[in-house]
């Protein structure tokens, strides 16, 4: 009797541990399904030139490079962003996070700011913003608060991109609001503003 005694809490311990191992094993696959489910919708992230090259798009993105070339001057990161309602810019705004000490910065966050006080709406329904650069998870989070209706987006983001690339959250089946996104809209210009911006920071720094 003593031995089965003592070998009863042995047994408890490794039926726990076993339960552990069980319910952390559950938890990592729950896990993996999430990412899946959250990476899966990047299929409905249409390419710029599947639709036909829209010629409207190319106009808006371009006014979108020029605001990219006011953030290079400054020294940020050349990304420049507009929103555009019934045909009307109703805002824009290119990377300031450096210049102005402040994360959230970026140039859709700056545009989408300024369209909201311009409608005096913080829902953006009807909106579609036009960003050079593929947005990151902080400026997708806020165009799925904002309720914007389309994204159009130049260059793809390999490390950040949070509407197709790395990860895609404004079309998120757990979300409440899902975005129309196109990508790739002048992607060669978009991309070589933003490479050539990092090439010659880095001969700086050699110098």
């Amino acid at each position: 009797m003593a031995n089965t005694d003592k070998a009863q809490p042995v047994k408890s311990a490794q039926a726990a541990h076993e339960t552990r191992g069980q319910s952390a094993k559950k938890s990592n696959q729950q896990k993996k399904s999430s990412l899946k489910s959250c990476n899966s919708t990047a299929i409905k992230v249409r390419d710029w030139s599947d639709d036909g090259s829209n010629e409207v798009d190319a106009s808006y993105m371009r006014q979108a490079m020029l605001l990219a070339e006011n953030a290079q001057a400054i020294g940020e990161v050349p990304v420049g962003a507009i929103v555009v309602v019934d045909s009307l810019i109703i805002g824009q705004g290119y990377n300031q996070s450096i210049t102005t000490h402040d994360p959230s910065a970026h140039a859709e966050m700056l545009a989408m700011r300024e369209a909201a006080k311009n409608l005096q709406n913080y829902r953006l329904v009807d909106a579609t913003l036009y960003v050079t650069l593929e947005p990151c998870p902080m400026c997708a989070g806020l165009l799925v608060h904002g309720r914007v209706k389309r994204i159009v987006f130049g260059a793809y983001d390999q490390k950040t991109g949070a509407t197709g690339t790395v990860m895609n959250l404004v079309q998120h089946a757990s979300l409440n609001h899902k975005i129309e996104v196109t990508g790739g809209c002048l992607q060669d210009e978009c991309s070589a503003q933003i490479s050539d911006f990092f090439k010659q920071r880095r001969r700086q720094k050699k110098s």
